[in-house]
């Protein structure tokens, strides 16, 4: 008989339920999975959501669940039919799998080798890494849907989260105008941070009249929303004709009233090529991680509350 061997994790034994920091059993990589000993990890809305109940008709839920999507540590022990990795790499990624019980809150994950898995390379801290890959693909997937070039403008709702944070710098790099949303004082410090200083970004206070705000900079409406957080049909309303808005919060054509605009619903998937092309960006300085706040494992449902109070940028947990 084999002895159960444990770890500890942040998870929860139903939904919705408070996360609670408990003894697990270690999880054994399956075939084509490698097992990784987390080193760090990070916050995301989907914590907040799968806690809460509402995504439990969408996606299986085997208990204990273990919370958290990002991950970033050292690879100790392969499944049966894995190449391409070995015991010892540093790897960084999301978790992606059909059914919801593995999570990155933990001292170990099991990881599909073939998606959600890549390498991190050298320049690039486990702290960042842990905190850049779904954000990051979300951002990525959101600004390659609708197309943004060289030459447009840009309105990102939600550009002090994390997404927002790293859209804003990538629609920069791309040559976009920017306008982001932020509140005066700590947030449109935050966001004016993000780029560098030859590089400006347009801030709008969504508090206030946003729609007057946008217009004043771009008096023939905006070439691309980047609907993050906000009113996504509201935000349509801003764009030009032949308008382009990517939403991750569900928006679609149907909610949007308006001729000659494409609504892309986005659903961040971290394929290996994109989590490589994100960590050799942040790796060269070209992409600057926003972690705000560090956790240690213990404290992870202090940064759980933080996020859902509305933090700025990326909460990391540390986790070994």
């Amino acid at each position: 008989m084999t002895e159960e061997i444990t770890m500890r994790a942040v998870a929860v034994d139903t939904v919705p339920a408070n996360p609670q920091l408990s003894d697990v059993e270690a999880p054994r990589p399956e075939a084509g999975e490698v097992l990784v000993e987390v080193t760090s990890a990070s916050v995301n809305g989907f914590d907040l959501s799968v806690a809460a109940g509402h995504v439990q008709g969408m996606l299986e839920h085997r208990f204990p669940l273990v919370r958290g999507k990002d991950f970033a540590g050292t690879v100790t022990e392969l499944g049966e039919g894995v190449e391409g990795f070995a015991v010892g790499d540093q790897v960084f990624g999301v978790v992606m799998k059909p059914v919801l019980q593995a999570g990155t809150l933990a001292q170990f994950v099991t990881v599909p080798a073939a998606h959600g898995l890549a390498r991190i390379p050298a320049g690039l801290s486990t702290l960042d890494a842990g905190a850049l890959g779904l954000a990051g693909t979300a951002a990525l997937d959101s600004l390659d849907a609708a197309q943004v070039a060289g030459g447009d403008t840009v309105l990102i709702s939600g550009a002090t989260g994390g997404v927002g944070a790293l859209a804003v710098q990538l629609a920069a790099a791309r040559g976009a105008t920017v306008i982001a949303t932020a509140r005066p004082g700590a947030e449109a410090d935050f966001v004016t941070g993000l780029t560098s200083a030859d590089v400006d970004v347009d801030v709008v206070d969504y508090t206030g009249d946003l729609g007057g705000q946008v217009r004043a900079i771009a008096p023939d409406g905006v070439d691309v929303v980047l609907h993050l957080a906000g009113d996504g049909a509201e935000l349509a309303g801003l764009l030009a004709k032949g308008g382009r808005i990517a939403s991750t919060r569900g928006l679609t054509s149907d909610a949007v009233e308006i001729e000659d605009v494409t609504v892309y619903p986005i659903m961040a998937d971290p394929t290996s090529q994109i989590l490589t092309v994100l960590a050799e960006q942040a790796a060269s300085g070209a992409l600057r991680v926003p972690v705000t706040a560090i956790y240690p494992l213990e404290q992870a449902h202090e940064a759980l509350a933080a996020f859902g109070e509305g933090s700025l940028g990326k909460i990391a947990v540390t986790c070994s």
